[in-house]
């Protein structure tokens, strides 16, 4: 009964809200500053790392998070956002759709210098709700040598940090996180051994 009057009460939230935020069509594009701050970060992961490589990655990674805010239609925080998603009110935005997006949209650069893996916080915490993001890095590196690229968190709004800088999330390879949840379906019986 607690989580239907919570649901409730956050649907009521989202109607409330509805027209809280700034069509994304009407945002600023990122600056010229923002774009090359990411890139540097970028190049600095490695002296592998090809220059241009940087400077595109850091450029996709901008635009293509407005163009998805777009497409997600995000003028919400993003826990009211995904609350519309889930009630069928928007037709994408959840932090896996925006890591999923990323990631897609970067490896179709087939960058030489850069590689890029998917990550998930917070699965084994009840209290929270899983995260997901896409993370670049140097070739050769793993995930946690890698930048976070988020624009869920800020809803539309790139946020990227180095994963070990990041002090709000501690990032697991989602494929560890993905074979622990096919081990406890498996032990609950809810997925058959194979």
């Amino acid at each position: 009964m607690k989580l239907v009057l919570r649901m409730i009460q956050v649907a009521g939230l989202c109607l409330a809200l509805a027209a809280c935020g700034v069509a994304p069509e009407k945002r600023a594009a990122a600056s010229t500053l923002q774009i090359a701050a990411l890139a540097a970060e970028i190049r600095a992961m490695g002296e592998n790392v090809d220059p241009e490589e940087a400077e595109r990655a850091a450029r996709i990674a901008y635009q293509h998070t407005r163009e998805l805010a777009i497409q997600y239609q995000i003028v919400d925080p993003p826990l009211v956002h995904n609350t519309k998603v889930n009630m069928g009110l928007k037709p994408r935005g959840l932090c896996w759709h925006w890591a999923e997006d990323m990631e897609k949209r970067l490896k179709a650069e087939n960058f030489e210098t850069l590689v890029l893996y998917r990550a998930i916080a917070n699965a084994d915490n009840e209290w929270r709700i899983d995260h997901s993001t896409a993370i670049i890095s140097a070739r050769g590196e793993g995930m946690f040598e890698g930048i976070i690229l988020d624009p869920w968190r800020e809803g539309g709004y790139l946020f990227w940090d180095e994963v070990v800088d990041d002090t709000r999330y501690e990032w697991v390879p989602r494929e560890q996180v993905l074979d622990a949840k096919r081990r406890q379906l498996i032990a609950e019986g809810k997925l058959p051994a194979s």
